[in-house]
């Protein structure tokens, strides 16, 4: 199968979005209204395509013109210097990830980025690490001067805003933002800073940039620098949302669908193989390791529970994640990840779509 290139632009402009865009501004002034009316947007967002626009974030260009500069700075180096940072040789999944890590079919199937993956900044004597438990743990770093400074302050400055965001959905589902916050401590929320590969290949269900898949976590806060990005509208229809000057795309995750019962839509998307290098920085808004996840106690409706059994955040995001990347499924062959985390054959959380009009 064949999929529809991404559009030849570089980015839109609000007025030609293709999917909602809500400005988050009115959650500065402190006006109980004014922030009802974000939660209300957003809400009708997340239970729509469950993917959305943001801008008014507060998020100074300046720091995020800095984050994508240190990606390309990255990025840049040679391949010898990158593999010194390989994530395989950590057990919490830190570090360096080259393009034939994605997938554990590779090469009948090749997502061709690479990225800088670090996660929120574990100590080395957290419980967590000391038990084995992946996921959690220190971030490790390149040796470039200044860019564990730039990255960490973006990452502070957007996982800041991720628990903005989280605060006004709870607002919109009608439950205390503190039900939600007490999960979120040492969290497995992971930044990637991603670099899609050149290369002459057709874009084809298997030849791809990502292949379709939902977001494990919480939300994730996508910045992009470039097209090639394809969603899931409210019609299940594949559309391009390609990035608009000053806003991140935002879409819902497995464990906010799980907590609204099925409200909140975590929504299949993927990006296209454009053939161009292109660059962005997904924040993954997760949960701590340990966090049971199930409906929310107003959503508990005998569907939403047989749906939705409890899981924990952090296996679940291990069960998807060994698919994902080769070093994970070859350990899991080998019998080295403790415990077996086993991959659902019944993802709950897909969505069939119908392809978009050619």
């Amino acid at each position: 199968m064949t999929l529809s290139p991404a559009p030849d632009q570089r980015a839109a402009t609000i007025e030609d979005a293709t999917l909602p865009v809500v400005d988050l501004s009115g959650l500065a002034t402190g006006d109980a209204e004014a922030r009802r009316a974000v939660a209300g947007a957003l809400g009708e967002a997340a239970r729509g395509s469950g993917f959305f626009y943001i801008t008014g974030h507060g998020i100074a260009q300046e720091l995020i013109d800095a984050v994508m500069a240190a990606s390309r700075d990255f990025h840049s180096r040679s391949r010898r210097e990158k593999m010194r940072y390989w994530s395989g040789f950590t057990t919490h999944h830190r570090g360096y990830v080259p393009f034939e890590e994605n997938g554990a079919d590779f090469p009948k199937s090749i997502n061709f980025n690479e990225a800088w993956d670090l996660s929120f900044d574990a100590p080395a004597d957290h419980p967590d690490f000391l038990a084995g438990w992946r996921m959690t743990g220190p971030n490790v770093w390149p040796d470039i001067p200044g860019w564990r400074e730039t990255v960490t302050a973006y990452y502070d400055a957007v996982f800041a805003l991720g628990l903005q965001l989280l605060d006004t959905l709870a607002l919109e589902l009608g439950v205390d933002p503190a039900t939600l916050r007490r999960h979120i401590t040492a969290p497995t929320s992971q930044m990637r800073l991603l670099r899609y590969v050149p290369n002459e290949m057709p874009a084809t269900k298997e030849l791809v940039g990502i292949g379709a898949h939902s977001d494990f976590e919480c939300f994730t806060i996508l910045l992009q620098g470039g097209p090639g990005l394809q969603v899931m509208n409210a019609e299940d229809t594949w559309i391009d949302a390609p990035p608009i000057p000053g806003a991140f795309v935002v879409n819902i995750g497995d464990i906010f669908e799980t907590w609204s019962g099925g409200r909140f839509k975590s929504t299949q998307h993927r990006v296209a193989n454009i053939g161009r290098e292109r660059f962005s920085i997904p924040l993954f808004f997760g949960l701590d390791y340990h966090a049971v996840v199930e409906p929310l106690e107003k959503f508990r409706t005998p569907e939403a529970l047989e749906k939705y059994p409890p899981m924990k955040a952090g296996e679940h995001l291990m069960r998807m994640s060994i698919s994902a990347f080769r070093y994970m499924a070859d350990a899991r062959a080998k019998g080295e990840l403790v415990p077996d985390y086993e991959v659902p054959e019944d993802n709950p959380f897909k969505r069939e779509a119908r392809e978009p009009a050619r």
